[in-house]
């Protein structure tokens, strides 16, 4: 079984201050160290050791035995279909699928954690809401095509739907449902 992080509190502390970052300023990039070897991109590695514990139901719709078992050893979370998940670990999007919420408690709503090939160099998003000031610009590469009216679809619900965290290499950007895309 390969190792989780090399210094776990401190990189625990560190990934979450990205991905808390990330969260609060969508459309930046930040660099995350997690274990290169776990059968994910070292970005979502992180990100998982770091929200997930025995409480937090996962849906891995990717990767092997061994990814499945790294994953329970180092964070303990449950496994769990894509509907009954607070984590869906994904390289393609499943919207419908994933958990939204309801009006009287939108923080049901998921998160989709998404590898995506890079954090630049795809189709410019710009985007705008809380947390940007003006506008924003993010350049996926590896969304669908479709993704700019899927996103608006789950902005529409608002308060309910999913939040969404890219991972790409070592590192992440996230789009928290209350941004618009464009």
């Amino acid at each position: 079984m390969t190792p989780g992080f090399a210094n776990p509190v401190l990189d625990a502390q560190a990934s979450f201050r990205a991905v808390l970052d990330a969260m609060a300023r969508p459309g930046t990039v930040h660099a995350l160290h997690g274990p290169a070897d776990a059968g994910l991109d070292p970005a979502t590695a992180a990100v998982l050791l770091t929200l997930c514990d025995p409480e937090t139901p996962v849906c891995l719709q990717f990767g092997d035995a061994a990814t499945k078992q790294w994953l329970r050893f180092h964070c303990g979370a449950p496994l769990v279909d894509v509907g009954l998940a607070q984590f869906v670990v994904t390289e393609t999007l499943n919207w419908d699928a994933a958990a939204s919420g309801t009006d009287d408690e939108p923080e049901g709503g998921a998160t989709i954690i998404l590898q995506v090939a890079a954090l630049h160099g795809g189709p410019a998003l710009t985007l705008s809401g809380p947390g940007i000031a003006g506008k924003a610009t993010l350049a996926v590469a590896g969304l669908p095509g479709q993704f700019v009216a899927q996103w608006a679809q789950n902005h529409a619900r608002y308060p309910r739907g999913v939040d969404l965290i890219l991972c790409a290499g070592a590192h992440v950007a996230a789009l928290p449902r209350s941004v618009t895309v464009r």
